[in-house]
């Protein structure tokens, strides 16, 4: 069992300690600056508060930070590989061009050091399962930040430069919050299983297809699950997109959920019921119910 806080901990926390008013910006504002324990006025542009609290402040949460990993370029290549990438181990090797016995035994370290925990699929593959490489998820969102828009353009933001990392950014921002959607959807998942537990709750992923939740239940019961952030209405198509890679992928689904950043359609809406659930931005906010200073939880990371 992990010691660290749950990524649902760590946004309670968040929202507590910066009185989060919009859900949405509280879930935009955390994937950058979450799991530190940093004060963070959401009034004020999101872009405006990256350069006052991480650009300017570059050398000393560099600082900061090479005393966990030990300024080890190899770590700092695997973890930048993780962030871009699609944070499957044997993908962070390659595009960090790091051989497997050495990429290991510095995920083994990064682990070791809380910067990362192993996910695998739920389930395992029924075909070659032994070339399913685990995923590797970031414990606080901001590392997964840093290591994704500051690090690989170091040089830039140490000099003052901040050309490289603008650019980056600006193609970025608009995805970058989509990994804590569906994190926070599991959770609600898992918060609404009130009379029949979750088990066991992740992804699904094989080397042909990828299913973004997959759970069971105490029963035994099987939940497939698939997150839309576009701005157009969740359809019909997606409830069938999602039976269409549970039957690839050789499952047993008892029922579906589809969580829509921007609703469903009305055609979609007559499907709900029964083995299909719909989730919005709004049922998320049922995960922020009753929150206190009972949330908060202790950081003695250096404020910035």
């Amino acid at each position: 069992m992990s010691t660290h806080p749950t990524i649902l901990q760590q946004f309670r926390s968040f929202c507590f300690q910066n009185n989060a008013t919009n859900l949405e910006t509280a879930i935009e504002y955390f994937a950058v600056f979450g799991g530190m324990g940093w004060k963070v006025d959401m009034s004020v542009p999101l872009d405006t508060l990256i350069e006052e609290k991480v650009l300017k402040n570059y050398r000393y949460i560099h600082g900061d930070i090479a005393l966990i990993t030990h300024s080890n370029p190899l770590h700092h290549k695997i973890l930048s590989a993780i962030a871009t990438g699609d944070r499957r181990e044997h993908s962070a090797f390659k595009k960090s061009k790091i051989e497997r016995e050495h990429g290991e035994s510095s995920v083994d370290f990064l682990i070791d050091k809380g910067l990362l925990k192993e996910d695998n699929s739920v389930e395992k593959p029924m075909k070659n399962h032994e070339k399913v490489s685990p995923k590797l998820h970031f414990i606080a969102p901001f590392m997964r930040f840093w290591f994704s828009a500051i690090s690989p353009y170091y040089k830039g933001i140490r000099d003052g430069d901040y050309s490289e990392f603008t650019k980056y950014w600006g193609n970025a921002k608009h995805e970058f919050a989509n990994l804590i959607y569906e994190q926070l959807v599991m959770a609600l998942i898992e918060k609404n299983a009130i009379d029949d537990p979750i088990v066991l709750i992740g992804g699904y992923w094989d080397t042909e297809t990828e299913i973004d939740i997959l759970a069971r239940s105490k029963s035994g019961k099987w939940i497939a699950g698939a997150c839309k952030h576009s701005k157009n209405k969740a359809s019909k198509s997606e409830l069938t997109k999602l039976k269409e890679s549970v039957a690839k992928a050789g499952l047993d689904v008892d029922s579906y959920i589809l969580y829509s950043k921007n609703k469903f359609t009305t055609e979609l809406k007559k499907e709900s019921g029964g083995d299909l659930q719909l989730y919005s931005l709004g049922s998320i906010g049922n995960l922020l119910e009753d929150l206190s200073s009972k949330d908060m939880l202790v950081s003695t990371n250096k404020k910035y």
